[in-house]
């Protein structure tokens, strides 16, 4: 693919002052639709929805830069792809830094789609239901290569030969990686989630979770121990700057009881339960009074029961889908 390695070195560097022409325009205007896969790519290997927003922005204007240099990019879709994962993979190689010294317990930022708030990129609603809180948590386990090579096998189905020139390893190379990148996940007991549910799991996930949330709000616990799975896990993200779990909770006594706590909780501060499709699956966004964002819960639910639970209040992570609570904010003094 000419020009395709370079592009995601200088898209990196490009910036939204670049005017552009007719020619640029043109390119621009083709390649508007893959914005939605570029999105799931970059977002799938960051975790993150502003930089995988900053990563398909790079890469539009490494096609833009292309076309003013008069680069003939005979397959828009292939460039795109291969640049914006390259640039996934390196920004991988710094953002590792910058999370050994997270506080407390690292979870993706959530993509939320519920009626009350429809709005926002076409892109974050158009994810793939592949990329959920669970699989992005465990691609965390992968080096920035073995995450790209893992994701765009196991979450975009793409043939080795496509995973090859993405990422500029050889064909040979890219099967050794996705087999270590099993094996790796495997040997920690991790799952590969990697596929979205079929519409009858997906309509009984649903109602599991109903039920989940009106035990949880109504303060059942016999009910929440019915819906649990014995070794289910509490995944909690506050950042240091909200109330969170500090690590994990596993098992189903010690996350029914955290539940009904924090559900009282968020009773008596006047918080309310919108159901959402979170990362595609069964979950809620937390509102308070004033209808602002105090968090987001998804529900990773598999053979009837409710077998994780990942919670984000940390402010940062939530200001994307709209104003955002001071309620639960660690006090600063």
């Amino acid at each position: 693919m000419a020009g395709s390695a370079g592009s995601a070195g200088s898209a990196g560097s490009a910036t939204a002052t670049d005017a552009a022409g007719p020619a640029e325009s043109a390119a621009a205007a083709d390649a508007a639709g893959y914005r939605p896969l570029l999105f799931s790519i970059a977002y799938g290997m960051t975790g993150s929805v502003g930089d995988a927003e900053d990563l398909v922005q790079d890469t539009f204007l490494g096609l833009t830069r292309a076309a003013r240099a008069g680069t003939a990019v005979a397959n828009p879709k292939a460039y795109l792809t291969t640049t914006v994962t390259r640039l996934g993979i390196n920004h991988l190689k710094s953002a590792r830094v910058r999370r050994e010294t997270y506080v407390g317990e690292w979870l993706p930022e959530p993509v939320a789609a519920f009626a009350e708030r429809p709005g926002g990129p076409a892109e974050h609603a158009e994810l793939a239901d592949a990329l959920s809180m669970a699989f992005l948590l465990m691609l965390e386990a992968l080096s920035p290569t073995e995450r790209a090579v893992f994701l765009l096998r196991e979450a975009f189905g793409y043939g080795y030969p496509e995973v090859a020139e993405m990422t500029g390893k050889s064909e040979a190379n890219c099967r050794q990686v996705f087999a270590r990148a099993r094996r790796r996940l495997a040997a920690g007991g991790r799952d590969a989630p990697g596929s979205a549910p079929a519409p009858d799991r997906r309509a009984e996930g649903d109602e599991l979770a109903r039920r989940f949330f009106e035990a949880a709000e109504g303060g059942d616990l016999d009910a929440l121990l019915d819906l649990l799975a014995p070794d289910v896990v509490f995944h909690g993200d506050g950042g240091g700057k909200a109330r969170a779990v500090g690590k994990s909770v596993t098992g189903l006594e010690r996350v029914a009881h955290l539940l009904l706590f924090g559900f009282g909780r968020n009773r008596r501060l006047g918080i309310s339960l919108r159901p959402a499709r979170i990362n595609g699956r069964p979950g809620a966004v937390l509102l308070d009074p004033e209808e602002r964002i105090a968090g987001v819960i998804e529900l990773a639910i598999a053979d009837g029961a409710v077998r994780a639970l990942h919670s984000v209040s940390n402010p940062d992570k939530l200001a994307h889908l709209g104003p955002v609570s001071d309620l639960g904010l660690r006090s600063t003094k």
